[in-house]
């Protein structure tokens, strides 16, 4: 009997002073997403070393471990950091101090716009981006006649709303030497009575773009850095940058080294010589803040300014298929190139022409199913017979899924009726091969995930236009949509296992929200707010 008294008190003394863990951080209270394999849900999770250390019930983990500080959210919900698998970070951050031609309604209202930011900045040059002529009333390339007469002295650069065109003046088109007579592969000099009108397509714009003063360091320091700010707001924790150079790539990374910069950042690079002996060359590259391990192509130009190359005439300009912006043979030696150093391929392709050729490249690189992950950006008009093609050769389609509700008002008119239907067709390209990762492209779209979440299950713009949704067939569930922006956005890039679900080991990135998106109205969804944003486990966003 003593012995048996002596054992009892023993473990009722051991289980007593059992010491817990000690971690830094434990969350607890909310109904927390972990988007692991199950689509489970847990009620808290303990962080140590910047990383998930364990999940499971409240009272598991108030057992398990002592930590230095506790958040406690009761009524609010947690998601993974959202991933924006597909966006021009650095442009975006420089756009933000250039004019912001969004949303404009007339030549007339951007001449206002231009002459502000002109009597603000005394600017050598002028230059924005956001303009659409489908917005307009009158839908059609604007001539550089009204920029000479507003600006005659200062060179004006207005690229359009996909980048893919652009709008100058008279004195910036002289500076660089552009004529009637000049021709540019993978590009178009818009002429107007047989004179250069204003009006530059794809790699004719870098004719103009080059003599641009390059920004300075601390303008580009300024401008990530200020990016940085506004995505964090959003819930946003990694991005990937469709293109970048060397010393970008290099200064992105000074900047993660030097602590200034918390932004995860995967790094597409540029196709230059520079880019493959510096990384390429060298191998992938991987830490908890930068990869890169990819070469960025483009393939084609916009669907809105009639540059996505078609395998027939655009339906409302029948003398127009639209152009390749690199070669073919060039886009097959760069993959080959890739393939040789086991770097991922990324290849902007908007036409149905341009997604059949490379899917044929890539496909008679690839040689049937792999693990490569070679994807296709934006994948927005597909000839049915090639939507087959992403599944034989373990094709990713990296999709928008705002495009298809800023495109839906005029894409038929280019298109047509029997085109549209292998356009923006998301839920028939999630089926080949089982996942896909959903972007914004900003400063295309907007920087908001949210709106890329809603646009993907309603297929609706935020006013709620058309009522019944855009091609409704092709839409996301809710769980497939949030999946397309933390898990599979970090599969696209190999970086799975660092990001995208909270789970133990994985990096400890979350957002909180005071509305579940996952329950929320369809009236209510997008106007959800983040309140809070974790980097590391530590905060780097409060709602104000």
């Amino acid at each position: 009997m003593n012995r048996i008294l002596l054992l009892i008190a023993t473990i009722l003394i051991t289980g007593c002073t059992m010491k817990k863990e000690q971690v830094d951080l434990l969350v607890k209270d909310a109904t927390i997403y972990t988007v692991d394999e199950k689509f489970s849900t847990v009620e808290a999770f303990v962080v140590k070393d910047g990383h998930i250390f364990d999940t499971g019930t409240k009272n598991e983990m108030e057992e398990k471990y002592s930590a230095s500080s506790t958040l406690s959210l009761e009524d609010h919900y947690i998601y993974p950091g959202w991933i924006d698998p597909h966006c021009h970070f650095l442009g975006y951050g420089l756009s933000l101090n250039q004019v912001e031609l969004r949303g404009s309604s007339s030549v007339e209202e951007i001449i206002e716009l231009c002459q502000k930011f002109v009597e603000e900045n005394n600017p050598d040059w002028i230059t924005g981006r956001g303009w659409d002529q489908n917005d307009w009333e009158i839908k059609e390339f604007p001539n550089k006649k009204i920029l000479d007469e507003a600006f005659p002295e200062i060179p004006v650069l207005l690229r359009r709303i996909d980048g893919h065109a652009a709008w100058a003046n008279t004195i910036a088109l002289e500076m660089a030497g552009i004529t009637a007579k000049t021709l540019i592969d993978g590009g178009e000099v818009k002429l107007n009575d047989g004179a250069p009108s204003g009006i530059l397509i794809d790699n004719a714009i870098g004719l103009v773009g080059e003599i641009i003063p390059k920004p300075k360091i601390e303008e580009l320091e300024k401008g990530l850095l200020e990016a940085e700010k506004n995505c964090f707001a959003v819930g946003l924790t990694s991005v990937t940058d469709a293109g970048l150079n060397t010393n970008e790539v290099r200064l992105i990374d000074s900047l993660h080294q030097s602590g200034l910069l918390k932004m995860r950042m995967n790094a597409m690079l540029s196709p230059s010589e520079n880019n493959f002996k510096t990384y390429v060359e060298n191998g992938i590259f991987q830490n908890d803040y930068l990869t890169i391990g990819t070469i960025k192509l483009f393939a084609d130009g916009a669907l809105g300014s009639r540059g996505a190359r078609m395998i027939e005439p655009y339906s409302d300009d029948p003398e127009n298929k639209g152009i390749f912006v690199t070669s073919l043979e060039d886009m097959e030696a760069y993959s080959k190139r890739a393939l040789e150093n086991n770097f991922q391929v990324a290849v902007h392709c908007i036409g149905d022409d341009a997604n059949r050729q490379v899917l044929k490249i890539f496909g008679e690189l690839l040689e049937g199913k792999n693990d490569r992950r070679w994807r296709i950006e934006h994948a927005q008009v597909i000839h049915p017979d090639d939507f087959k093609l992403f599944a034989k050769y373990s094709i990713i389609p990296s999709i928008q899924s705002t495009h298809a509700t800023s495109d839906m008002y005029w894409a038929i008119d280019r298109l047509g009726a029997t085109r549209i239907e292998g356009a923006y067709s998301y839920k028939t390209l999630l089926s080949q091969n089982g996942w896909l990762p959903n972007g914004s492209d900003f400063p295309v779209e907007q920087i908001n995930p949210l709106y890329g979440f809603y646009a993907a299950v309603f297929r609706k713009d935020l006013k709620g236009y058309p009522a019944n949704g855009f091609r409704p067939e092709e839409c996301l569930t809710r769980e497939e949509a949030l999946r397309s922006m933390t898990i599979w956005a970090a599969k696209s890039t190999f970086e799975e296992d660092l990001k995208g679900s909270i789970e133990s080991g994985k990096l400890a990135d979350f957002i909180v929200t005071k509305e579940d998106i996952m329950t929320a109205t369809e009236e209510n969804l997008a106007q959800i707010n983040v309140a809070y944003t974790y980097s590391g486990g530590v905060k780097v966003y409060e709602q104000q």
